[in-house]
């Protein structure tokens, strides 16, 4: 079993039962003693579980299923994937992480000649047929809730990648910069940042001054963000303050 899914399983198993010990661990996983507890000192340490005599807790949030996510503020997301579409030109490589507004970028890229390079098989299910897009999908763990590749796999093949433009999502924002929640996403997403030229970042408006779980970098790494009209005048003051392009879609 591959590190990143013997992990993932971990997570699994104790999200679902709340504790496990480390030996119903070992017999679940079929994996020696040794190996199980280098896997809950990693997870402790990032903050998904807490280690305790014998076994671990489960303290991280759950990966929310992409078919349940995709539904909430979806009108926000529709405007807002067409207004940062608008950005992307024909020739350029631009890569794009697995969110939902992501995916409603993807959807108004028909028309253009582009490479598309992405980690989410639904961004790569909705572009394969579309004409004069060059799909890129990279591999790595497949995480079953959200069709999102992750882990050491991915990142190896990020190191390979350049691109123009970052598209990407995010579960908050706030003044200390940018969350999602689960840590197993921050590291790949990190490493789509230090590919690319630009970073644009699509997020709805009820994701402005939350935090979720694992921070994943500050506000200077973004150059855009692409937001719907429901923002602040406040954060809009924010925003600008910190450097980046604000393109409210309508």
């Amino acid at each position: 079993m591959l590190l990143d899914q013997r992990r993932d399983n971990i997570l699994e198993i104790l999200q679902v039962k709340g504790f496990a010990s480390v030996q119903g661990l070992m017999d679940e996983l079929g994996a020696s003693e040794s190996t199980v507890r280098r896997d809950l000192e990693y997870l402790d340490r990032i903050g998904q579980i807490r280690r305790t005599r014998g076994g671990a807790a489960y303290v991280g949030e759950s990966l929310t299923a992409f078919d349940d996510r995709r539904t909430r503020a979806l009108n926000q997301k529709q405007v807002i994937g067409r207004a940062a579409a608008d950005f992307i030109q024909s020739g350029e490589t631009i890569l794009l992480d697995g969110g939902t507004t992501t995916l409603e970028v993807a959807r108004h890229l028909a028309g253009k000649t582009l490479q598309v390079v992405t980690n989410s098989l639904p961004i790569v299910n909705q572009l394969v047929a579309v004409p004069d897009v060059e799909l890129v999908y990279l591999g790595g763990y497949l995480y079953p809730k959200t069709g999102v590749a992750l882990g050491s796999l991915t990142m190896g093949a990020l190191e390979q990648i350049h691109a123009r433009r970052l598209v990407m999502s995010t579960g908050g924002i706030t003044q200390a910069g940018l969350f999602n929640s689960n840590s197993l996403l921050v590291e790949t997403e990190r490493q789509m940042i230090s590919v690319a030229d630009e970073v644009i970042v699509v997020a709805d408006s009820s994701k402005l001054g939350h935090s979720e779980l694992a921070h994943l970098c500050g506000l200077d790494q973004v150059d855009r963000l692409v937001v719907d009209a429901g923002i602040s005048d406040e954060w809009k003051e924010i925003v600008t303050a910190h450097g980046i392009e604000l393109t409210i879609a309508e």
